[in-house]
C-alpha cells in the first residue's frame, strides 16, 4: 500500500533537506502529523518568520536580522582581522571561542571541482573586494578540514597573499580530552607540525 498523497508530498520536501534520507524523513512526516495543531502551526510560523526577517549582511555575508549584523556593527571588535567560514553555522562554531574578537566573513561554500563549484559560485570576489576596501591586515582561514576546504583554503591563501595580507590557517591537532591512540596518522601529524613552545 501506498502512502496517501499529502504525507508522500511531505516526505518528498523533508527528504532534500541535508543529512535526511527517505526513512527519516517518513518518520518526520509522521511525527509532525502527530504533533498538536498548536505546535504544528507554531512551526510552520518559525519557519515563515526565518525566511521573511533573515537577511544576508552586505558586509560579512551571514544571516542576521539586521544589515549590517550585529557583530560588523560592534565597535569593540577588531577591525584588522578577518576569520572566513564557508557556512554561517561555521561561523556561529568560531564565535563560541571567547578568545577571538575580530571579524568575519562567509563563503557560502567551498569550491569543488567534481561538483563544478568553482571560484564563481561562492563569495570570493565579495571578500577580495573587501580585503581590498578595509585595513586588514589578517585573514584566518576557517575553512572545513576535508578536501573541498583544504582546496578553498589553498586558493585562498594564493590569492590574498598577493594583497600583502597575513594569511593563516586554524591549527590541526588533537581535540582536548581525545586519546591518542584513537587519533589517525593524519591528524597526529598536523598536531607534531602544529605544535608550540610550552
Amino acid at each position: 500500500m501506498n502512502r496517501p498523497q499529502p504525507i508522500e508530498k511531505m516526505v518528498g520536501i523533508i527528504k532534500k533537506l541535508p543529512g535526511v534520507g527517505p526513512k527519516m524523513a517518513e518518520r518526520l512526516s509522521y511525527h509532525i502529523l502527530k504533533m498538536p495543531q498548536g505546535e504544528v502551526d507554531r512551526l510552520v510560523d518559525s519557519i515563515q518568520n526565518a525566511r521573511r526577517t533573515m537577511k544576508c549582511c552586505s558586509i560579512c555575508c551571514n544571516l542576521s536580522e539586521h544589515d549590517p549584523c550585529p557583530v560588523c556593527s560592534d565597535v569593540t571588535r577588531e577591525k584588522n582581522i578577518v576569520c572566513v567560514v564557508e557556512t554561517p553555522q561555521d561561523l556561529i562554531a568560531v564565535s563560541k571561542v571567547k578568545d577571538y574578537k575580530g571579524l568575519y566573513f562567509v563563503l557560502g561554500g567551498a569550491l569543488s571541482p567534481l561538483d563544478a563549484v568553482g571560484p564563481d559560485d561562492i563569495r570570493i570576489d565579495k571578500l577580495i573586494k573587501r580585503l581590498k576596501s578595509d585595513s586588514i591586515s589578517e585573514v584566518i582561514i576557517a575553512t572545513d578540514t576535508d578536501s573541498k576546504g583544504e582546496i578553498t583554503a589553498v586558493y585562498l591563501a594564493d590569492i590574498i597573499k598577493i594583497l600583502g595580507i597575513k594569511v593563516t590557517r586554524l591549527g590541526y591537532g588533537l581535540p582536548v580530552g581525545g586519546d591518542l591512540d584513537y587519533a589517525d596518522e593524519i591528524t597526529i601529524s598536523r598536531a607534531i607540525a602544529g605544535r608550540k613552545e610550552m
